[in-house]
C-alpha cells in the first residue's frame, strides 16, 4: 500500500533545442543527437532532509512506486489531452474482427492483429505521430503539464530501449521541439513483453503552446505482430488557474507499476490521497493512464473509498466495472476531445477520466484507490485527481 505521508509539491524548469530560432523540424537523428535540454528540479516535502532526495535522473528502473508529482489548492483545475501512436493493419487470428471495425470501437486485442504506425504529420522524418485537443479554459494560466508516454519495445521487431527517454512535440500551429525524460523511466521487461513510460515536465511550452492541437511524434514503440502485441501512447497533463472557476485541490501522481494477471497482492494496487478535506456533495474526477489493457478481457477494476468506508466503483457506459482498462480514451464515458487518428479501440492504450463526485457524496479527507488487474495483467502508469476544496 502506497500511503501519502509525503506531501509534496514539485516544480522544475524546462529549456527546449533552439535551432533557427525558436522551433526545430528535420531529421529526428540530427534534432535528438544535438539535444540542448536543461530541467531543474525543486523538491518541497513535509519529510525529514533525508528523504527529500533530488530525483535520480533518467535512469530505468523494473518498477517505480506511485509517488505525489504534483499538488496545489487553487482556483481551477485539470485538462489533458491524449492519444494512441499505433493501431490494427490486417488481422492475424481467424477469430478476429475486421480491423477497421474494431478502430470504430468493436472488441479486439493487439496480439489478433499485425500493428502499424499511426502518422499524422505527413514528415517523412517521423514513424509516428499522433495529434489530440488540449482544451485549456480561455483566460486560464497554465501551472504545471507534464507530458507522459509509453509503449512495448518488443513485437515484430526490437526497438532500442535508449529511445525511451525522448520524443517530438509540436504545439499547436508549431513545429516540432525535441522532449526528454527528465525523471527516472520505468522499464520492465520479461520473456513476451518489454514495457516502459516515461515523462518530462513541458510547463513553459504548454504556457507558451496554449490550447488546440498537440503533435507528438516518434514514440519508441515496436511495430508488427506477437502474442503480447504492440501498443504506445502518450498523455499531456495540465493543471490551470483560472479566477471564475472553484477553488479545488489537485493531485497528480505517477509511478511503472505491472498488475499481475489473476487474483492475489500482486495483480492489485493501491494509491492513498490524504488531506482533501472535501465537503459532502463535492464534484471530483479521476483520470488514469494505463497500458495493455484488453477490450473484453474482463477482470481489471478500479474502486476508490472514502474515510466512511464506502467503495465506489469508477465505471461508465464506456468503461464497464469488470473491463475499466479496455482501450479507450473517453471523459466520464464520452470523447470529449478532438484526436487525429480517433481510434475507439487504441488497442492497448487506456487514458480516462471519471465522476468521482459519488464517492464524495459524504466528504472525504482520504481517498483509497484501488486498482485490480484483468486475467493477463496490465501496466499502471499515471493518477491524475481533482475535488472541489473548501472555501
Amino acid at each position: 500500500m502506497i500511503s501519502s505521508l509525503i506531501s509534496a509539491k514539485v516544480h522544475s524548469c524546462f529549456v527546449p533545442l533552439i535551432e533557427n530560432g525558436d522551433r526545430v523540424m528535420g531529421s529526428p537523428r540530427r534534432i535528438l543527437g544535438a539535444l540542448g535540454l536543461l530541467s531543474c528540479l525543486a523538491l518541497s516535502a513535509n519529510v525529514p532532509a533525508a528523504g527529500a532526495a533530488a530525483p535520480p535522473g533518467t535512469r530505468e528502473l523494473p518498477r517505480v512506486p506511485f509517488t505525489q508529482r504534483y499538488q496545489a489548492v487553487q482556483h481551477g483545475g485539470l485538462v489533458r489531452a491524449s492519444n494512441s501512436s499505433i493501431g490494427c493493419r490486417k488481422e492475424e487470428s481467424e477469430q478476429a474482427e475486421p480491423c477497421a471495425e474494431v478502430k470504430r470501437g468493436a472488441a479486439g486485442v493487439n496480439s489478433d492483429f499485425e500493428m502499424f504506425y499511426d502518422e499524422v504529420d505527413k514528415d517523412p522524418d517521423t514513424y509516428n505521430s499522433t495529434r489530440a485537443e488540449l482544451k485549456v479554459p480561455q483566460g486560464a494560466k497554465v501551472s504545471y503539464a507534464r507530458l507522459y508516454w509509453g509503449g512495448n519495445l518488443r513485437v515484430g521487431e526490437q526497438k532500442p530501449p535508449e529511445d525511451n527517454g525522448r520524443v517530438l512535440v509540436a504545439e499547436p500551429g508549431g513545429a516540432y521541439k525535441a522532449v526528454v525524460a527528465d525523471t527516472v523511466i520505468g522499464h520492465r521487461s520479461d520473456a513476451g513483453s518489454d514495457a516502459y513510460q516515461a515523462s518530462a515536465d513541458v510547463t513553459p511550452l504548454v504556457r507558451k503552446g496554449g490550447a488546440g492541437m498537440w503533435t507528438v511524434a516518434q514514440l519508441n514503440i515496436a511495430m508488427g505482430h506477437s502474442e503480447v502485441g504492440a501498443w504506445g501512447g502518450w498523455t499531456l497533463v495540465v493543471a490551470y488557474e483560472h479566477q471564475q472557476e472553484p477553488v479545488r485541490r489537485i493531485s497528480l501522481w505517477d509511478g511503472f507499476e505491472g498488475l499481475a494477471a489473476g487474483p492475489g497482492e500482486a495483480s492489485g494496487q493501491t494509491v492513498e490521497l490524504a488531506g482533501l478535506d472535501a465537503a459532502p456533495g463535492s464534484a471530483g474526477r479521476a483520470g488514469v493512464v494505463a497500458y495493455d489493457g484488453d477490450r473484453g478481457t474482463l477482470g481489471d477494476s478500479l474502486t476508490v473509498t472514502a474515510d466512511s468506508g464506502r467503495r465506489v466503483s469508477l465505471s461508465d457506459g464506456e468503461n464497464p466495472f469488470n473491463d475499466v482498462m479496455n482501450s479507450t480514451i473517453t471523459e466520464f464515458g464520452h470523447h470529449s476531445f478532438v484526436r487525429q487518428p480517433e481510434h475507439m479501440n487504441n488497442l492497448g492504450y487506456d487514458a480516462d477520466v471519471f465522476d468521482l463526485s459519488p464517492a464524495l457524496s459524504g466528504g472525504a479527507r482520504n481517498l483509497t484507490f484501488r486498482f485490480a488487474g484483468e486475467s493477463q495483467g496490465h501496466f499502471l502508469g499515471v493518477l491524475f485527481v481533482q475535488t472541489d476544496a473548501r472555501r
